[in-house]
């Protein structure tokens, strides 16, 4: 950058060009736009900033707004596995849970009958048991005991054994451990409450669950929902006319107001196959990367999609563009850093403070890259007495 350094005030600096006229280093305008000039004298050149016209690799975007809302193909709906009633809860609605966490339970007549079952299934085991080991007894001792009745009490035992397996296995299937499994047989009690986990890790978006009420497999409304909230879906429309521009996988932008500062890193997931009637405009849906739970559903958001390669095109300051009263945009050239010419241009994409220029001045050119509105103005000043 080729810049002066320090500078008085723009507008002070706009009338004292005029009072260098008499010298020979002044300021002096055409009646068209087009041709205008401006000398600066050695003191003014100092509020003004010059640079070298380059090139810079603008990324061509698309931008769109858009909602944020929950991952469907995250989110579970947590149903018991059996018809019960709710017996107690134990999380709230908004808690983040861990997979396997305990959420409720429920008095379940299918887990009675199962526990039942596996209680009868463990006595019969225990006298075949005792049944098998008096005959082992009394056949070793040739008392009273034949073959036959010997390999009939293994048999029974076997049996038992078998069924008891089965029982427990059938308990198992409610969600029971082997240690509360034991602790049944072991006390002959029955346990009625089946405890439902969470099938994720995640935070409860949604609780339909008060004691007392009867709930049954799959049928809604579920208890409670889990959704995992790392990933959010941002649903947005985009114009007819420029859905076969994206893609799925494409990567994209997302800012929401809540967080102006901060950028949120996603990718296209899909691109629904109808077009709205009405507005014409395509939904398209993208992945969220949200670690923090940053994200709300219903938050407004908008995106921004590179949806080609970056374009290498002519590039200048923004701050070097002056935007006229007309509509036009100028910007002021010089090629011997004192005179100064405008000179009308024609811009295209804006990126990381540049802008792309379409036609008017080609790369190695010199533009004022500060200062281009204080030329501007002194144009319109008037002259001095």
């Amino acid at each position: 950058m080729i810049a002066a350094a320090g500078g008085p005030c723009l507008s002070a600096c706009g009338r004292a060009s005029n009072a260098y006229a008499p010298e020979g280093v002044a300021s002096t305008a055409s009646t068209s736009a087009k041709e205008a000039a401006v000398e600066l004298s050695p003191s003014q050149l100092h509020s003004i900033k010059m640079e070298p016209v380059g090139t810079y690799p603008f990324a061509v975007e698309k931008a769109a707004v858009g909602s944020i809302d929950f991952d469907d193909d995250l989110s579970v709906q947590v149903f018991p596995p059996y018809q019960g009633k709710i017996l107690k809860t134990f999380v709230e609605l908004g808690d983040e849970v861990q997979k396997g966490q305990a959420l409720y339970t429920i008095h379940s007549p299918d887990l009675i009958q199962a526990e039942s079952a596996l209680i009868g299934a463990a006595a019969a085991l225990d006298l075949t048991n005792k049944e098998l080991a008096r005959a082992k007894d009394l056949y070793s001792a040739n008392v009273g005991v034949s073959q036959r009745e010997l390999e009939q009490a293994t048999s029974d035992q076997q049996t038992a054994e078998g069924a008891f397996k089965a029982a427990r296995d059938a308990v198992r299937v409610f969600g029971k451990t082997d240690a509360e499994i034991a602790q049944i047989v072991a006390s002959r009690k029955i346990d009625p409450a089946l405890v439902v986990r969470s099938p994720i890790t995640g935070r409860m978006t949604s609780m339909n669950a008060p004691p007392g009420l009867l709930v049954q497999p799959g049928t809604p409304p579920a208890p409670y929902s889990v959704a995992d909230l790392s990933i959010k879906w941002m649903l947005a429309n985009v114009a007819e006319s420029d859905s076969p521009l994206y893609r799925i996988g494409q990567p994209v932008k997302v800012r929401v107001m809540a967080y102006a500062e901060r950028i949120f890193e996603g990718k296209i997931s899909k691109i629904y196959a109808s077009v709205d009637p009405n507005t014409h405009t395509v939904t398209i849906r993208s992945e969220i990367t949200d670690p923090t739970n940053a994200l709300r559903p219903g938050m407004l958001a908008n995106f921004v999609i590179r949806i080609q390669d970056p374009v290498e095109g002519t590039a200048i300051p923004e701050a070097s563009v002056v935007h006229e009263g007309d509509g036009t945009t100028t910007v002021w050239v010089t090629t011997d850093h004192h005179r100064f010419q405008q000179r009308t241009v024609k811009i295209g994409l804006e990126m990381d403070g540049r802008y792309q220029v379409l036609s008017g001045l080609q790369p190695g050119e010199i533009v004022v890259a500060e200062g281009g509105v204080f030329l501007s103005n002194m144009l319109q000043a008037p002259p001095s007495d």
